[in-house]
């Protein structure tokens, strides 16, 4: 069978666009509109095995909630009676933006941005002695912060026992992040 010239650039143009929209819908499932939404919270922590000053709460909290992809995030310390040192329960009050789906409620009237999952880490797997210190905020955070958040693919291990050490906590979620430029024609 012999194939013209026209076949041979049509199957050759019919390949290039395919080559270039196969990576484009690939990618879609990872693609979601998404508005921002204010989310506030008082938190107050509750541990028996690590214990924060109100300052040193914030700090977390604050990492925590960055690498979650919050923006205009506002933290003030609550409950502190002693000037830098250890707290009983030491709290914060946070206001902060985060990223909801653009057919949620909160989406009808914002502008939409661009948005994609990302696996995000708040505590690995393979964490240090110094790290598992933390197993009692990271609990009592995946319970306050995280159902603020826009997430998925959720995966929680603890082993985490009052007044002891121990290895084998963990938290890490894809979360909705927003891309680089916002969605036109909105």
């Amino acid at each position: 069978m012999r194939i013209n010239m026209f076949s041979r650039l049509a199957i050759a143009a019919v390949a290039a666009l395919l080559l270039g929209v196969l990576p484009a819908l690939a990618a879609a499932p990872n693609s979601v509109e998404a508005v921002w939404a204010l989310r506030r919270v008082t938190f107050v922590y509750q541990g028996f095995t690590t214990h924060y000053s109100c300052g040193g709460l914030r700090d977390k909290i604050r990492e925590m909630l960055s690498k979650l992809g919050a923006r205009d995030l506002k933290i003030r310390e609550q409950g502190c009676i002693r000037a830098g040192g250890v707290e009983p329960f030491p709290g914060v009050r946070v206001s902060m933006q985060v990223l909801v789906p653009a057919s949620s409620e909160h989406g009808k009237a914002a502008a939409a941005v661009e948005a994609h999952w990302q696996k995000v880490v708040l505590m690995p797997i393979n964490a240090g002695i110094e790290e598992e210190g933390n197993c009692e905020l990271i609990e009592q955070f995946k319970e306050t912060f995280l159902p603020l958040f826009t997430t998925r693919k959720i995966r929680y291990q603890s082993s985490c026992i009052p007044h002891q050490l121990t290895l084998g906590t963990h938290l890490s979620a894809e979360v909705l992040m927003p891309e680089a430029s916002p969605v036109r024609g909105r």
